[in-house]
């Protein structure tokens, strides 16, 4: 299990803790006074309040010790590029991931030991764009990737008989019917590699091709149940 420290209270660092997987993740998260710890509990979250400032206090949760992975979410950017120096100077394994309000700042958290920059108005321009170019893929990372935890990637292949034979993959539609993102597909004919939906012509279904679809465990049997159901009939 890994463990995970969030640092500094923001709607995003709520999130955050509301989407781990319990199974998988363990968490700590520290605020900087008692009115930020009573918001968070509001959520139903428990918290540590610390002076992130202070080496020991910050190796009190576990940075330097057990800490997997840590989250800079402070509103100021000068202050996530100090956690980030003080983190990486007690753990150089330590994987950071920080915040970023002016975009100008992303090089001195890079700088400083960060491995990843969360930009959230880059993050915001592309869901825009992504929105009006591929309304039907948003909708599904939405209900999936933002909203749950029991996401799969699967493989599953076009059997004997299959109505899918001939299909086009835009017309599969898995989005609207059955909550899934078709990442790509494995064509039997021309060999073992996997062609991404996402750069790759149109492609007809064969036979024997493997479709490799992203989303909940519950959508993905309700799909392969089904092909097999028609496949019998």
């Amino acid at each position: 299990m890994k463990r995970i420290a969030v640092f500094g209270y923001s709607i995003m660092s709520l999130e955050v803790i509301k989407q781990l997987n319990e199974e998988h993740y363990s968490y700590v998260f520290i605020v900087k006074n008692e009115a930020e710890a009573l918001l968070v509990a509001e959520q139903g979250f428990d918290t540590k309040i610390i002076d992130f400032r202070n080496d020991e206090a910050i190796k009190s949760v576990g940075i330097g010790e057990n800490i997997d992975i840590l989250f800079c979410f402070y509103p100021k950017d000068s202050d996530n590029v100090f956690l980030t120096i003080s983190a990486r100077a007690l753990d150089n394994e330590l994987t950071i991931i920080a915040i970023v309000d002016d975009p100008e700042s992303a090089e001195k958290l890079l700088a400083a030991g960060a491995n990843k920059i969360i930009d959230p108005y880059e993050i915001c321009g592309r869901k825009t764009h992504d929105m009006l170019a591929k309304p039907d893929i948003t909708d599904v990372l939405d209900n999936t990737v933002f909203g749950r935890h029991d996401l799969h990637i699967a493989q599953i292949e076009i059997p004997t008989n299959s109505s899918l034979e001939q299909t086009k993959t835009s017309a599969l539609l898995l989005a609207g019917t059955y909550n899934l993102i078709l990442i790509g597909v494995v064509d039997k004919v021309s060999g073992d590699n996997l062609h991404f939906v996402m750069d790759e012509k149109e492609h007809t279904l064969n036979i024997g091709d493997v479709l490799v679809v992203l989303g909940p465990a519950r959508d993905i049997k309700a799909f392969k149940e089904e092909i097999e159901a028609v496949t019998a009939a």
